[in-house]
């Protein structure tokens, strides 16, 4: 088991070579606008994990993941001769989601927002349905009961 600061140092490493690798370009031209956005490596170092996402249609998400599966051993290679790691990890590429979450949140956001205006709407309309304050008070008694109840009681 190695050390986790040193699989997070060769997770940036990695985001940096394959990022490189892809700025200097693969001669495929079904590779789309492809950015690496996060690596994660095994705790052993065996295995790389790297997420990516593509600016376009669905159709040219397919056509670069398909170039980036083609391309792994070559990327794999890259890897290899850039780092200082006895033995070269296995890469994986996997698209990655945040795009599509971003947008779900951002419309989960604008939809509770809409309501909340609503819902505000209809409390500055709104009417009590019965007293405003249907709490029970303590019973006050004004000075002429006070006057009466002392007549009555008896004297000693």
């Amino acid at each position: 088991m190695a050390d986790p600061a040193r699989a997070r140092k060769m997770a940036d490493r990695i985001k940096v070579i394959v990022a490189k690798r892809l700025e200097r370009g693969i001669r495929d031209p079904r590779l789309g606008f492809v950015t690496i956005t996060d690596v994660q490596v095994t705790g052993d170092l065996q295995h790389a994990s790297i997420f990516y996402t593509v600016y376009g249609s669905d159709e040219e998400r397919a056509d670069s993941a398909a170039a980036l599966k083609a391309a792994t051993g070559m990327m794999r290679s890259e890897v290899g001769r850039n780092i200082t790691a006895r033995l070269t990890p296995s890469l994986e590429f996997i698209a990655d989601a945040i795009p599509e979450n971003a947008r779900v949140i951002d419309d989960l956001l604008r939809e509770a927002r809409e309501r909340d205006d609503e819902v505000g709407a209809l409390a500055r309309t709104a009417q009590y349905a019965g007293d405003e304050d249907p709490y029970v008070k303590p019973r006050t008694f004004d000075e002429d009961d006070e006057a009466e109840d002392d007549e009555e009681s008896p004297k000693q």
